[in-house]
């Protein structure tokens, strides 16, 4: 095996001349001679790191693309892919110049380059979101990234190393891996050996060097080998086959060497054959043929016509004990197969020159041949979370599980994934009301690991309660975890809206207010200042404590125009509000006493108050008052005899409130340190730390926190509930 060598460069007629094989109008290829002329002329009197001009890489990266029988908008937008990046070209102007289709691609490859790559697991998953996102958006954009990415890893040398191992390492990490996931089988094993030989060239040229040295009597036994199976398939009467010896790329058997701890003599496909046929049909009595003769070893068997790959692979894998007890992996397929398994979707959006073709019908194709596809632009439009390919990056990029619909629909998920997975996968409603599971035929807990092959079905029931916090223990993929703890903050948020329009409905009786002649209208007119537009912000707003039942209503009925909190109903209704000085908190909490100026007072250790929280203060013996938070159980348990009327003082508000969270998280690597990023990130200080794991593995952290209100902390929870892992987070009382 000799190592690749650099390909000869190309030039635009190389384009032209290959276009021309599926290009036959005349106005596409003066389209592409077009782009290739701004190209020149923008990017005139740059240079390359190579000392070559800069119009070389576009030139390369459109060749590529033309390999692949891409349009003419697509190779176009290759010739330009730099040049609203590097030249005073707009956007506005080349769409004029050409089409919107090419600006658009054009500005979508832009954005993605413009990103910077760290080796930060979070940095790489943040570059995962937005490749997709402009993948979901149009697939073109990726394609046209990809070869130019190619094309910069085959010119990797001219950099310094640091940069050179850094450009080699996302290629790794991020292109590669979108390469297999469109099928492009020959494009990722050149990334993925361009890459490694940078970042490890020892390790890239010992393997280089052992499979150089047993090249010829690998290529005997091979041709021993293709001449056995070439008499059989003969005598057989197949007509029309080819059989040809595989090569595998470097890096795969590097991953092979480390991960299974194996030795480079002991991976069974470095002797492997391809043997292509006309038909499905053939394939199935060629893969007989060659069992009748050799011995096939046990669990090496895969049918992949029967059940695809993701990424639209088909063929059937069989590794038999060949003559002299020699191991062979042997692959057989269809020509039409073969060509999807070299060239992965590009084999099935080859350009089509007619006048039906648009980019959305293209789009649609691409959709319907794969299935992954579709599933992330399902999730991109119906998603409701911030980030939405949040939830789906680990769930595409790790899925190699398959698992049938009783309808027999193929649905692939990550290892350890669980039935909760596959009914949300199938529709949210489902999920929601899942009550249990049926798989192959036998009833299962929800905690079950789905494996290849099963037949999943899912029980449901119209009486379900829907999801708890025990059920994302019982999901793996992101997207399941995330439609559930969607599904419990809206119960959560339901709750609070209820128990707003209870305490909003008991005041306004007293008052001889009706309720039922609220409606958004008025509710934005007496409340858009507090950001309160419909009825049900209203009651969420009283429900959650941050104004008063009393005080919404004395702004409905003109009694009061003072701030909607609980200080405005305890000033009216306080035994000391005939004395009209101002009041102000002495005390250094910012707390109010009611009737008293200058009360001793401390915070409960038992719940942490912060300034925001609905609080009540307690009477002690010999220790002035003590602060809870009306939620604290010793509220509940000391009687409310004790306890007097107290509030903050927003006008003297500047301490600083210790308070502790609990974290319940699925465990991974540098878990812990994402969740100090983003404490770091928000408006609190880390006072301490502990990190432990329960007896199922999961993480179990507790931060003490110092902030300076519930509006902080509250604003702290939301951001670490964006990490997908994370699945439980709590004040501490203690």
């Amino acid at each position: 095996m000799n190592e690749q060598q650099p390909p000869k460069q190309k030039t635009i007629d190389d384009i032209l001349e290959l276009a021309k094989t599926y290009l036959h109008e005349e106005q596409n290829l003066a389209f592409i001679k077009k782009a290739y002329v701004v190209a020149e002329e923008k990017h005139r009197g740059q240079m390359r790191k190579s000392g070559e001009a800069y119009i070389q890489h576009p030139i390369e990266v459109a060749y590529i693309l033309t390999t692949l029988h891409a349009g003419p908008s697509t190779v176009a937008a290759g010739l330009l892919h730099d040049v609203l990046e590097d030249t005073d070209m707009t956007k506005e102007e080349m769409a004029a110049a050409f089409n919107k289709d090419v600006a658009e691609i054009v500005d979508g490859v832009t954005k993605i380059s413009k990103l910077k790559y760290m080796t930060k697991e979070k940095a790489l998953a943040h570059n995962h979101e937005k490749l997709l996102l402009a993948m979901a958006k149009d697939i073109r954009v990726v394609l046209v990234k990809l070869a130019d990415r190619l094309h910069n890893i085959r010119t990797i040398e001219f950099h310094e190393e640091t940069k050179r191992k850094r450009i080699a390492q996302e290629t790794l990490e991020l292109y590669a891996p979108l390469a297999h996931r469109l099928g492009m089988y020959r494009l990722k094993a050149e990334l993925e050996d361009l890459s490694f030989k940078a970042i490890e060239p020892t390790e890239y040229y010992k393997i280089l060097d052992d499979i150089s040295n047993r090249k010829a009597e690998r290529e005997e036994d091979i041709e021993m080998m293709i001449t056995k199976i070439d008499e059989l398939l003969k005598k057989s009467n197949i007509q029309n086959y080819s059989i040809k010896g595989r090569i595998k790329n470097i890096y795969s058997i590097y991953k092979k060497i480390v991960n299974k701890n194996k030795r480079l003599e002991d991976i069974y496909d470095l002797l492997a054959l391809r043997i292509i046929v006309t038909s499905i049909e053939e394939c199935y009595r060629v893969l007989g043929i060659i069992h009748s003769v050799w011995t096939p070893l046990p669990m090496r068997f895969k049918d992949y016509i029967a059940v695809p790959k993701s990424n639209m692979y088909q063929s059937l894998h069989t590794t038999v004990v060949g003559p002299f007890g020699k191991i062979y992996e042997i692959q057989i397929r269809t020509y039409e197969m073969d060509e999807v398994a070299e060239m992965g979707i590009a084999a099935h959006w080859a350009y089509k020159e007619n006048a039906g073709y648009s980019p959305e019908k293209e789009q649609i194709e691409i959709t319907n041949k794969l299935k992954w596809y579709k599933d992330l632009t399902t999730y991109v439009e119906n998603s409701d979370h911030e980030d939405p390919l949040d939830s789906v990056i680990e769930d595409i990029f790790s899925a190699n599980v398959y698992v049938f619909s009783p309808k027999g629909d193929v649905y692939d998920f990550p290892n350890g994934a669980m039935p909760l997975d596959f009914a949300y996968r199938i529709h949210s409603d489902i999920g929601d009301k899942t009550v249990g599971a049926i798989v192959n035929g036998k009833i299962v807990p929800l905690s079950y690991h789905m494996k290849t092959g099963d037949v999943v079905e899912i029980k449901t029931s119209k009486t379900c309660l829907g999801p708890t916090h025990a059920w994302l223990k019982l999901a793996k993929t992101s997207h399941a975890r995330t439609k559930i703890k969607a599904f419990i903050n809206k119960k959560q948020r339901d709750d609070t809206v209820l128990k707003g329009s209870e305490d909003f409905a008991n005041i306004a009786k007293g008052l001889g207010f009706n309720p039922s002649t609220l409606d958004d209208k008025t509710i934005t007119n007496f409340f858009a200042k507090n950001g309160i537009k419909t009825v049900e912000d209203l009651y969420w707003c009283i429900g959650k404590g941050e104004i008063s039942a009393l005080a919404a209503i004395n702004r409905l009925l003109g009694l009061t125009d003072t701030k909607l909190d609980d200080e405005a109903a305890l000033k009216q209704y306080s035994e000391s509000s005939s004395n009209a000085r101002k009041r102000v908190a002495n005390n250094g909490y910012g707390i109010i006493v009611e009737g008293l100026d200058r009360a001793k007072i401390r915070l409960g250790n038992c719940c942490q108050p912060v300034f925001g929280d609905e609080i009540a203060g307690y009477i002690s013996k010999g220790n002035g008052i003590i602060i809870h938070r009306l939620s604290c159980p010793n509220v509940d348990k000391n009687g409310s005899e004790r306890f007097i009327n107290v509030y903050w003082d927003k006008e003297s508000h500047g301490k600083v409130f210790d308070t502790t969270l609990k974290i319940e998280a699925f465990d991974r690597k540098n878990l812990l340190a994402d969740m100090i990023n983003i404490l770091n990130s928000c408006n609190v200080t880390i006072a301490s730390v502990t990190s432990s794991k329960n007896r199922n593995g999961e993480c179990v952290a507790k931060f003490k926190l110092q902030v300076a209100d519930l509006a902080d902390l509250n604003n702290t929870i939301l951001n670490l509930n964006k990490m997908s892992e994370i699945f439980q987070i709590e004040r501490l009382y203690k």
